[in-house]
């Protein structure tokens, strides 16, 4: 029998789902001067609504339509971000936050990831201690991961103008 979470988790829970969501739409703004801008708002905004949702009510993950939503969202980010990993281990020349397809696959695994731990909360909205740890790494990762990337100039230096140019 797992140890019960205490009266905290419903609220932590609720908060990584505002932080992700708050994250996912960043996402999606950044990409306003990237070249192919309509396709990653849209990867990026499905995850911010359907994040938002389990924020404010996290049983929404029991619904047909959510989890239908969230399941095809998810297909479609796996399929692609298979496409790109393929891509980036035979074209590479740096590493992956130096390399367009690496930061691309790196937003695609997290969308994925963040989903499918949103998906996997249906049964137990809030989830129990496991659950609740791997949302706040998941939360936690890319909000540092940005702030670690703005900050250290030289990994943006080889980036093109239009990821240079935002934030």
């Amino acid at each position: 029998m797992a140890p019960a979470v205490g009266p905290w988790a419903p609220r932590l829970w609720r908060a990584c789902n505002a932080l992700m969501a708050a994250f996912f739409a960043l996402a999606a703004v950044v990409q306003v001067n990237d070249p192919d801008a309509e396709l990653w708002v849209v990867v990026y905004m499905i995850p911010a609504v359907l994040t938002l949702l389990v924020g404010f009510n996290p049983l929404v993950t029991g619904n047909f339509i959510w989890k239908s939503v969230s399941a095809i969202h998810m297909l479609f980010c796996v399929l692609w971000a298979g496409g790109l990993g393929y891509h980036f281990l035979l074209h590479a020349k740096q590493s992956i936050l130096n390399e367009e397809e690496g930061r691309e696959l790196s937003g695609l695994v997290i969308v994925t990831a963040w989903m499918a731990l949103c998906h996997s909360s249906s049964k137990n909205p809030g989830g129990g201690r496991m659950h609740l740890a791997i949302a706040v790494v998941i939360t936690l990762f890319p909000l540092l991961s940005w702030v670690y990337v703005y900050m250290n100039k030289e990994i943006r230096s080889s980036w093109p103008t239009h990821c240079k140019t935002v934030i």
